[in-house]
C-alpha cells in the first residue's frame, strides 16, 4: 500500500483551548457506529427481526472511548482528528455529536450499496475511506471500539488493520505514549490477569476498551458549532469501490434469524434468613439439590 503523506506545521490548540505551540500534523482517524439502543430492542416473534420503529439509536458505547481517546490524543501531541461512520443518513446525528466533542472532520459513508454488510464488507468499506484521507495527510492512528453492541463481534477493527497491513493493537485499556519522531506507539493491553505493555510501529489500529477513559461532555458553544458544521457524504460514486466486494454482495455470512433466547423463571432465596450465612447456606443446599455443586 502507498500512502501520500502532506506533511504540514501550525500553531495549535487543545480543544480545551490551550496554547500548545507549533507541532506536526498527523491524522488520527476514529471509527464510529450508529447502533439500536439495545435496553430497549423488540424481536418480531414472527418474522424473527428487529423491531426498529420507536427505537432510538446511540453512538456505540465502545466507539464513545474510542473517539474519547481520539480526542485526548489530539489534546497531547496535536494529531488532527477525523471521524468515519458507515451507515444510513440519519447516523448523521452521531457524527455531529463527534464534531461537538471536538472532532475536526466528519465523513458519513453511507450508500445502499453499502447496505447489508457483513464485518468483512464494512471492514473494507472503512479501509478504503482511511486510505483516501491517507492520501491527504500522514496517517497515525485508527481508533475503534473493541466491538458493537449489535454485532458482538470484534472484528472490523482487526479487519481494517489487516487490509492496511498496519499494526494491530487490540484489548487496550491505556495509550502510554506516541513517539512521533520515530513513528512509534506503546500501549498497555488487559489480558485475562495480567497487562502486557506492547510497543509497535506507525500507523497503528488500536481497538479500545471501556476502562481506558471516561468520555468527556461537549460544551454548548461546540453543540452550536456542530449543528452547523459541515458533514462529508461519501457514497460509492465517490469511493469507487467494487460492489463486488461491499454491501450484501461482499459479505460472506448472513444473519438468517434474530430471536430472543428463552429465560427460565428465577427463583428468589431467603425468606425469614436474615444473616449472609444462613443465605449463602440456603444457596449451596439448593445447588445440591440440583448436581450444581459438590462437596
Amino acid at each position: 500500500m502507498t500512502l501520500y503523506m502532506l506533511l504540514s506545521y501550525s500553531t495549535f490548540t487543545s480543544t480545551s483551548g490551550k496554547f500548545l505551540g507549533t507541532l506536526l500534523f498527523m491524522l488520527v482517524v476514529a471509527c464510529v457506529k450508529q447502533v439500536p439502543d439495545t435496553t430497549q430492542v423488540k424481536v418480531d416473534p414472527v418474522t424473527g427481526t428487529l423491531i426498529r420503529e420507536g427505537v432510538p439509536f446511540i453512538m456505540n458505547p465502545y466507539d464513545t472511548h474510542a473517539l474519547e481517546e481520539s480526542l485526548r490524543l489530539k489534546d497531547k501531541y496535536g494529531f488532527r482528528v477525523a471521524v468515519i461512520s458507515m451507515g444510513p443518513p440519519t447516523a448523521e446525528v452521531t457524527l455531529r455529536k463527534a464534531q461537538a466533542l471536538g472532532a475536526d472532520e466528519a465523513i458519513l459513508l453511507s450508500d445502499r450499496a453499502f447496505g447489508g454488510a457483513d464485518t468483512l464488507a464494512t471492514s473494507m468499506v472503512l479501509t478504503e475511506a482511511i486510505r483516501k484521507l491517507a492520501q491527504q495527510e500522514e496517517l497515525a492512528i485508527i481508533v475503534c471500539g473493541r466491538q458493537t453492541i449489535d454485532g458482538d463481534t470484534a472484528q472490523v477493527g482487526p479487519g481494517i488493520a489487516s487490509r492496511l497491513g498496519c499494526s494491530q493493537l487490540t484489548l487496550v485499556d491505556r495509550i502510554e505514549e506516541v513517539d512521533v519522531k520515530n513513528k512509534q506507539v506503546k500501549v498497555r493491553r488487559k489480558l485475562e490477569g495480567r497487562h502486557e505493555i506492547v510497543a509497535a510501529p506507525l500507523p497503528a489500529m488500536i481497538a479500545v476498551l471501556r476502562e481506558i477513559n471516561a468520555p468527556r461532555y461537549p460544551t454548548v458553544p461546540m453543540r452550536l458549532m456542530a449543528e452547523d458544521a459541515a458533514i462529508a457524504l461519501w457514497d460509492n460514486k465517490e469511493m469507487k469501490i467494487d460492489e463486488q466486494l461491499i454491501g450484501l454482495k461482499g459479505s460472506v455470512t448472513q444473519v438468517r434469524k434474530i430471536f430472543s433466547p428463552e429465560r427460565v423463571k428465577g427463583q428468589i432465596l431467603g425468606g425469614e434468613a436474615d444473616e449472609p450465612e444462613d443465605i449463602a447456606r440456603l444457596l449451596i443446599d439448593r445447588m445440591r439439590e440440583k448436581d450444581l455443586l459438590s462437596l
